[in-house]
This record gives C-alpha cells, structure tokens and sequence, in this order.
C-alpha cells in the first residue's frame, strides 16, 4: 500500500506540473495580456503605452523563465526601469523580492492579485476558507440523507417505498442548482420570509438565516446521485448467495442489512461521495455568485473576469491538486472497504 501511494503521489505531482504549464501558456496569451494591460490603465491609451506597461511589469519575460520564477525553481530577477535604470518591484502592492531570490509557488509565494491589489495567498487562502465551511456543512446535509434514501429504496426493491424514493431522486438529480437555487429562494426568501436570499453577511457570522439557502441548493443535486447509486449498490448486495444463506440461518433481516449487506454496499457510494469534492468546488462557482457569497467560486470569477493570471493560476493550482488527492483517498479507501483489492 505505501508502494501504491508513493507511486500515485510521483504521479500526482507530474500531472500538476503538466496542467500548470498549460494553464500558465493559456492564461499568457496575447489577447489576455493586452486585456490585462487595459484594465490596469484605461481603455483608450495607446498601443505603446500598453507595451510598456507589460515590459515594466515583467510579462515580456521569455515564458518558461516567467513559468519558472512562478514555480520557483528559477531566480526572480527585480524589474529594472529603462528610464531610471533602478531596479523595482513588479508592484508595489505585493511581496516580490527587489533583489534577485526564489520566490515562487514552491516558497509559498503565489504571486500578485491584480485585480485585488494584493498577494494571491492573502485573498486565495480566505476564499478557500469560506469555501471549506460550505462545502462541509453540505456534506454534513448531503452524504447521510442520501445514504438513507439509497438503503432504504434499495433494502426492498420494486416497493412503493423503492418507487416514491428512486422518482425523487432522479427528480432532484436532474436538476441543476441554478434552477433549484431560483426555486428555493423564491419559496423561501421571496413568498414565505423565512430564509435570506444572500448568504454575503455570512462572511460575519453564519446562521441558519443566511446559510441554509446556498447548502441545500448544493446538497439537493448530491442527495439524488449519491441515493442512486447506494440503491443500485444495495439492490445488488441484496441478492447475493451469502445473503440469502444469512436468512435461511434465521437472522432477522435488519441484522443481515446492518452486519452483512451494508459495508459491500457502501463501496460503490465511498467512491462517488469522495467524487463529490470536486463538484461541489466547481459548483460552488455557480451557488457562490448566485448568493453573493465570497468563497472559492466568488474569487475565481473576478479573476477570470479580470484576467487576474497569478489568481487564476492560484485557482488553477488548488482545483487540480484538490481533485488528484480526493481520487488517491478514493483508491485507498476502495481497497480498505473491499478486502480483495488488499490482497490483490
């Protein structure tokens, strides 16, 4: 297992190496740095003034020099003025060293926000924050409720019970969030005013008031996935040999449910549950606009918006490393609650 690890980790590093170097040429296209250059002086100032902005400003730097000092593996050089001749910082709002030093991703140092006037750590790291409270009380919302529904539709097949539960289900999973988001806060903003259609004072405190709109627009959709699949798993668990011999023994059929079907049953569920962390950090893209709520989501539209490239590469970053280690634990979880991949 820690071979197995080792060798998923190696590749996990390779494959964000990889990514990053695509998204770093992606985001330095020309069309995005001229636009760069236009939102951070005006929008009619002449071509050579836009060029010199870019020279000034270190973005006309051979690319994989640029690549490298974002990586760290290449000393950052100051930006010299060809007027003066002094050496400066890119700008003056962010922490690169005046002198020649590492400073990149691999020293902690995730660049300047251009749209935020400020370190990319300083306005990533808070939205992740945000993000990682949302993210946790869905989950608290969407993985037991789900795992209900699923057991309980999948312990009887073909029961009204099984019926009423599967019908609801791929209801709410063919519903994306920007419809069920409308039709909740319509419901329960607009007509009964029971809940805040914002969740942007949740930033001060979170309460039921203001958080439970942005949960459940977001757990609704995974309730429904997550319940489908635990029923198909617990269908299949449930018409196997070894459960019909536990019956013919004289156990009661919730004992052979709790001590016998659950844990295969759940095998198939661990993995889709572990799959939800990356949708639910894409699609909190979504309810984070819709609510006014600045995570993770809120932060990746400005700089996308704004062509913020070091806070677009920040974004860029956490996603793709967010995604590669939930699907490690997945693995290694698959093979804890299935003794045959151990053994194999």
């Amino acid at each position: 297992m820690l071979s197995f690890i080792a060798r998923r980790i190696g590749t996990i590093l390779l494959t964000m190496l990889c990514l990053t170097l695509v998204v770093f040429f992606l985001v330095n296209l020309e069309p995005n740095l001229k636009k760069l250059a236009i939102s951070q002086t005006e929008m009619h100032t002449p071509p050579e003034q836009l060029e010199s902005w870019l020279v000034n400003h270190g973005y006309r730097q051979n690319f994989f020099v640029r690549y490298g000092h974002w990586l760290g593996v290449l000393k950052m050089e100051p930006i010299v003025d060809p007027a003066t001749g002094k050496a400066s910082q890119r700008f003056s709002f962010c922490n690169d060293p005046a002198e020649p030093a590492y400073s990149g991703v691999l020293q902690g140092n995730f660049g300047c926000s251009t749209k935020f006037k400020t370190t990319v750590a300083a306005k990533l790291f808070p939205a992740l924050r945000a993000t990682g409270i949302l993210m946790f009380w869905v989950l608290v919302v969407m993985v037991p409720v789900s795992l209900l529904i699923g057991i309980l539709a999948g312990m009887r097949e073909g029961s009204r019970t099984d019926r009423v539960l599967s019908v609801a289900s791929i209801a709410t999973t063919a519903t994306p969030e920007y419809v069920s988001g409308v039709i909740f806060t319509v419901i329960f903003a607009s007509w009964l005013g029971w809940l805040n259609g914002s969740a942007a004072s949740a930033a001060q405190g979170i309460t039921f008031y203001n958080f439970t709109l942005p949960v459940i627009t977001l757990a609704i959709y995974g309730i429904g996935y997550i319940a489908r699949m635990t029923r198909a798993s617990m269908v299949e668990v449930m018409t196997q040999q070894y459960i019909r011999t536990a019956r013919l023994k004289g156990l009661s059929f919730s004992n052979v449910v709790v001590k016998h079907a659950l844990r295969n049953a759940l095998i198939a569920p661990f993995t889709v549950i572990m799959l939800q962390f990356p949708w639910l950090l894409t699609g909190v893209v979504i309810v984070e606009t819709m609510f006014r709520y600045q995570g993770f989501g809120y932060t990746l539209v400005e700089a996308a918006g704004n062509n913020d490239i070091d806070l677009l590469l920040g974004c860029s970053l956490v996603s793709v490393f967010i995604v590669l280690i939930t699907q490690l634990i997945s693995d290694v979880g698959y093979a804890y609650l299935n003794p045959r991949i151990r053994v194999q």
